[in-house]
């Protein structure tokens, strides 16, 4: 009978058009590739969307099979619980996550948040990104998207004092945060980062790599500094404290909306603010995510504004603010 029937898995890569190019310090890609993992079950399917990023050694191919794997342990009765050691974080757990907490919300007729324990997600502000290019470039990048108050902008290195004195020309009334990926280096850091507050930058992620960022620790930082690819999950959160003032929650870093929920609360009791961060991809991706954003100091949520479509019941944005998803989309 159909009742008795175990849980069916399908996945599938699938790729979306950037709308011109999304440019950071790593290079630059013009489509969004993306894994969509579907669980169906009693005739409900629920849905999750991750994006392997190839700086943590992922690839599509290979998240597409992480996830067609656990097949056999979905038809075998795993949940959503003992996925959480079942597989390491990640882009292929994140799917997965997403996509069971997306079925039980189907499968009980109740929006994601209320199972959760959650108050409803109110609508945010998220940041608009503008990519990595000359000064001339990003202040025309910028002039298109001044009338958002929060700009994210991609640094990059050498020049970095010229690129954000060019933005703020262009935004003088935006709250500015810049994104440098890793770019920087101990002997400019504290010149990069005199010059970003030299024109009001509230927030500057990753200056330095992964690792190799202890200079953060020796020096005094004019403004908030965010960890982005030096925390995946709790367990990377003790070590930062003396080096980062806030925390960029992303949950392809994570491995889901559940322990991204337990990590923003374990970086909060740490004394950390909460950055909620995506990577380029559909609202399927995004909205999950609203349910961090209503702790976050900084939502950044704008993956779907840099495509040149999103998929069908997307987010809603209007402007710089983005509302919380229908149960068409997820949850």
């Amino acid at each position: 009978m159909s009742s008795t029937k175990p849980p069916q898995l399908a996945a599938g890569i699938e790729r979306w058009p950037i709308a011109g190019a999304f440019t950071i310090s790593r290079g630059a890609k013009t489509e969004a590739v993306v894994v969509v993992a579907e669980i169906s079950h009693r005739g409900h399917i629920g849905r999750g969307e991750c994006v392997p990023y190839a700086r943590y050694g992922e690839t599509p191919e290979a998240t597409l099979a992480a996830i067609q794997a656990m097949q056999q342990r979905l038809r075998d009765g795993i949940g959503r619980q003992a996925l959480q050691t079942a597989m390491p974080a990640g882009a292929a757990r994140n799917a997965l996550d997403c996509a069971f907490l997306d079925l039980e919300a189907k499968a009980s007729g109740q929006r994601v948040w209320n199972l959760l324990g959650s108050a409803a997600p109110r609508p945010a502000t998220t940041a608009y990104t503008i990519s990595l290019g000359t000064p001339d470039a990003m202040a025309a990048a910028t002039a298109k998207a001044a009338g958002r108050p929060l700009l994210k902008i991609k640094l990059g290195g050498d020049g970095d004092g010229d690129r954000i004195a060019a933005v703020r020309r262009e935004a003088p009334e935006s709250e500015l945060i810049v994104d440098a990926n890793e770019a920087w280096t101990p002997n400019n850091l504290e010149q990069n980062l005199a010059e970003c507050a030299e024109v009001g930058v509230t927030l500057v992620e990753q200056p330095l790599p992964a690792g190799r960022d202890g200079a953060l620790a020796r020096i005094r930082r004019p403004m908030a500094v965010c960890a982005d690819e030096s925390v995946h999950d709790r367990a990377s959160l003790e070590g930062l404290r003396e080096r980062y003032d806030a925390i960029n929650i992303k949950l392809d870093k994570t491995g889901g909306l559940t322990e991204a929920m337990a990590m923003a609360e374990a970086a909060q009791a740490l004394g950390f603010e909460i950055m909620i961060g995506c990577m380029v991809a559909t609202s399927l991706s995004m909205a999950p995510a609203m349910l961090l954003a209503q702790r976050a100091r900084f939502v950044d949520l704008d993956g779907p504004l840099l495509l040149a479509r999103d998929r069908d019941n997307g987010l809603r944005y209007d402007g710089s603010t983005i509302y919380p998803p229908e149960p068409a989309l997820w949850g």
